[in-house]
């Protein structure tokens, strides 16, 4: 059986450092995995947050050798070994204790979105006519488990630390989910631009590249909210029917 070192990060929010451990491997495994024996084997007081183990309760969130993944989807044979593989906790949000991290405010901002707002049903029996393309449009957000890598790794909240200006990708594409069904009335622009920041995004496509439901997040929800928060505040042909409105 082959061994390979892990560094982990240990402690809280007040203090920590990285802490080597050297455990067996085998075939097949992810680092989630590695992690478990760890814990088993050398240190059991090692916090760590996971639930299914199958990639879609996106609770095992972590940095692995710096980049934002799940570590129960991880796999050991496609990372390098002959070095030690680093495991530290999410850096856009407070460490609780060791790999956990306090991911409280994203509820937080959630609670800022305005809700769904159905028109009136338009059929004798109480229900609705869509075009189904309309309505496949936003299943792909619905794909969403939440892991947050998308917060994560986006520049806004990982370095500049701006949480209470930008909302991030996660509710970017929940926003779009919202703003794209063929049902709903409700006008979310002025917040987009004004208190949730839409515009501080510069399309760098690093929450995409690390979404583990292949969410086209970039492309698919946050141009073309920018697109229409533009075309509603910013085209000069809107602006100038509103002075002739007023």
């Amino acid at each position: 059986m082959a061994t390979a070192t892990f560094r982990i990060w240990r402690g809280n929010r007040e203090a920590g450092a990285f802490q080597d451990y050297r455990t067996d491997i085998s075939e097949g495994m992810v680092v989630l995995d590695a992690v478990h024996r760890i814990q088993a084997d050398e240190a059991p007081d090692l916090a760590v947050r996971w639930n299914c183990k199958a990639g879609k309760c996106g609770s095992c969130s972590a940095e692995i050798n710096g980049n934002p993944r799940l570590m129960c989807m991880t796999r050991l044979d496609s990372i390098p070994l002959d070095r030690p593989v680093t495991v530290e906790p999410m850096k856009a949000f407070p460490v609780i204790r060791d790999l956990v991290t306090d991911v409280s405010w994203n509820y937080r901002a959630k609670k800022q979105i305005k809700p769904f707002k159905p028109r009136p049903a338009d059929a004798p029996d109480g229900t609705w006519r869509m075009d189904q393309r309309e309505v496949d449009r936003v299943q792909e957000f619905r794909k969403c488990i939440e892991c947050f890598l998308c917060q994560d790794i986006c520049h806004i909240l990982r370095d500049h630390q701006l949480h209470e200006e930008f909302i991030g990708p996660r509710f970017l594409v929940y926003t779009a989910a919202l703003e794209m069904h063929p049902l709903d009335t409700e006008n979310r622009l002025r917040d987009l631009k004004d208190t949730q920041g839409v515009g501080y995004c510069n399309i760098t496509r690093c929450c995409t590249k690390v979404c583990p439901e292949h969410i086209t997040i970039t492309e698919n929800a946050i141009i073309p909210l920018k697109e229409r928060v533009v075309d509603e505040f910013y085209d000069p042909i809107r602006k100038l029917l509103r002075v002739f409105q007023s």
